[in-house]
């Protein structure tokens, strides 16, 4: 059989969210890429599993020297599982290097879907799941924290983040402050687990919280998105100047964007004509 390497969800919490194919698959593995070899080997004993194959350490450290021999042994004819201490490989944990090196080489990948902090914690944020981002670990230093999110500030899509219990605190202040502190948002923390907990609410309120109460155990924050704002009457009309200088009658473009931002029509032309009249343009084009 051709050798492959296969990305593997491990549970995020429970064991029991370990699926059949998972646990044939860490049975079976010629080798198995572990980020940290002592946590699979315990997840294994939860599940009741016996590891037969080479297991070898695969970290952030020392996975672009690993990626070839891995891909190498894939290439070989091995079955190579790679696995992160909890959840889907390469999705902020190890296993990116390893799949670009076995791309580049034509080696097959397969991935064995299973447990996601992200996805659990959209699902239970209460925020829009239709479009979302994932923009992984909060910088640490507040002057990059800050950078980060003043980039993000007008993001409409909802937004999803890993944080550690000790600076949540500072991290919540700071989405309050970049995405304002009535900016709807959510706060799960140890997902699947016995002390499972999820916290709705605006930013500042999740923030005086989080103060309070000091919450344990891995973080995962979701924060909705920029609401959709309707245009003022003054930007429409200076879009409708630049598409009539661009050739387009004011009557047309008007009725656009009049539909589009939600305004009177005629409100809008008057506004264009003695826009287009107090610059000396012709009214009429």
């Amino acid at each position: 059989m051709t050798g492959r390497i296969v990305l593997a969800a491990t549970p995020i919490g429970n064991a029991d969210d370990g699926s059949p194919r998972l646990r044939e698959a860490l049975a079976t593995a010629d080798v198995l890429a572990a980020e940290d070899t002592r946590r699979t080997r315990d997840l294994a004993r939860r599940m009741g599993i016996e590891l037969r194959g080479e297991i070898l350490a695969v970290h952030d450290h020392n996975e672009s020297e690993r990626a070839q021999a891995l891909v190498e042994r894939a290439a070989d004819g091995a079955t190579v599982v790679v696995v992160s201490d909890a959840g889907m490989p390469t999705v902020s944990d190890p296993g990116f290097r390893v799949v670009e090196t076995a791309v580049a080489a034509g080696v097959p990948v397969t991935v064995l879907p299973g447990p996601s902090a992200v996805l659990t914690a959209l699902a239970l944020s209460g925020l829009p799941t239709d479009r979302f981002c994932f923009e992984g670990f909060v910088p640490r230093k507040g002057g990059e924290r800050a950078r980060a999110f003043a980039a993000l500030a007008a993001e409409p899509r909802t937004m999803v983040f890993f944080e550690a219990p000790h600076r949540l605190v500072a991290t919540l202040e700071a989405m309050a402050e970049a995405f304002g502190g009535e900016r709807l948002a959510a706060v799960a923390r140890e997902l699947t687990k016995t002390y499972e907990e999820t916290r709705r609410g605006t930013l500042t309120a999740l923030a005086a919280w989080a103060r309070e109460s000091e919450p344990r155990g891995e973080i995962v924050v979701v924060v909705g998105g920029r609401p959709a704002q309707e245009p003022s009457l003054d930007a429409l009309v200076a879009e409708a100047l630049v598409r009539v200088e661009s050739g387009e009658r004011a009557k047309d473009a008007v009725a656009d964007l009049a539909q589009a931002g939600g305004v009177s029509r005629r409100e809008l032309y008057a506004a264009v004509l003695a826009a287009r009249t107090e610059s000396g343009a012709d009214a009429e084009r």
